[in-house]
């Protein structure tokens, strides 16, 4: 009998990372997490798993991987924001780089075989030219955000060519689902959702033409799960590493408040603010690899959706707002 891997997740009191969590227990896994609630929620937290409450940039770090000597890192654990990255570029290098350098020097010393490393879809190309953009597009991140994730995956692939380790990056695209926080990437999702149920006029910025890549956290999750175990060859480069995760299909602004309306029953008036400076027009990834390794969403746009839009109903129910 395979005996259980034993598989850190940082980040794993937050939106996406606590699902993926609940999957590696699922697989039979023995799951740490390591949090440290700057965002991140204990509710979120999935029963079975070992929690530390603990920054990624603390040294202790190294003294947990001695302990347990992990056979896998999922790296979720980060400073998300881009406007946050812009205003504070210094604080953004030093959790995404730092606190990445911090996990990854653990890993090589205790022998970790793999790390599964979030990177970006949605900033580290920049203003894509191609659209949908494949993994092999031009890296020009616009913001200190876009920066230290395109140099956490330069990072990773000098650890690998000079120190041995496998790493898998997964660029994101918009990813929504149950748990979302408002404040991030995808957070218009979970925006519309709260203001639909509190009776209150969606606000859509620019002429909401803007389109994005929507993906449901449940696909996300099963991404992980595929990068958590596949042969990657040795194909050399960032992008020999790197799956973008996305579905392809770019979604506006104004399309994503149609279907959220429908699915809420209500149409409630709308307010239109001037467009935000530096918001990227146009946003959509070409996921043709990890399909050719046979994943595929398994949800449609109007089913995330409407899960997304039940669970944060029941929320509100049971708190009694």
């Amino acid at each position: 009998m395979q005996s259980k891997r034993r598989v850190l997740v940082t980040g794993g009191a937050g939106f996406i990372a606590s699902h993926v969590a609940e999957a590696y227990l699922a697989a039979g896994d023995a799951v740490w997490i390591v949090d440290d609630l700057s965002s991140g929620r204990r509710a979120n937290l999935p029963a079975g798993a070992e929690f530390v409450e603990m920054d990624i940039r603390d040294p202790e770090i190294r003294n947990l991987f001695r302990e347990v000597r992990f056979d896998l890192v999922n790296h979720h654990a980060a400073q998300i924001d881009v406007r946050v990255s812009v205003s504070h570029p210094a604080k953004d290098a030093g959790i995404n780089l730092l606190g990445l350098l911090n996990i990854t020097e653990a890993a090589v010393e205790v022998g970790t075989r793999r790390v599964v490393f979030v990177s970006s879809g949605g900033v580290v190309y920049g203003e894509p030219e191609q659209i949908p953009t494949p993994e092999t597009a031009p890296k020009l991140p616009l913001s200190p955000y876009g920066v230290t994730k395109l140099g956490g995956e330069f990072y990773l692939n000098y650890y690998r060519q000079i120190r041995g380790m496998e790493y898998v990056a997964l660029r994101y695209s918009n990813v929504f689902g149950p748990r979302q926080d408002p404040h991030g990437e995808a957070g218009v999702v979970a925006i519309f959702c709260n203001r639909l149920l509190a009776g209150d006029p969606l606000t859509v910025f620019g002429d909401g033409e803007q389109t994005r890549d929507y993906v449901y956290v449940k696909d996300v999750v099963a991404a992980n799960m595929l990068a958590s175990d596949a042969e990657m060859g040795d194909g050399q480069g960032l992008d020999a590493r790197a799956f973008n995760v996305g579905t392809g299909v770019g979604t506006s602004v104004l399309e994503l408040a149609d279907t959220l309306e429908r699915i809420a029953g209500v149409s409630p008036p709308r307010l239109h603010e001037p467009g935000r400076p530096g918001e990227l027009r146009h946003s959509t990834l070409d996921a043709g690899l990890i399909r050719s390794r046979g994943w595929k969403p398994a949800f449609t746009l109007e089913a995330g959706l409407r899960e997304t839009y039940e669970f944060i109903a029941n929320q509100k129910a049971e708190s009694g707002q």
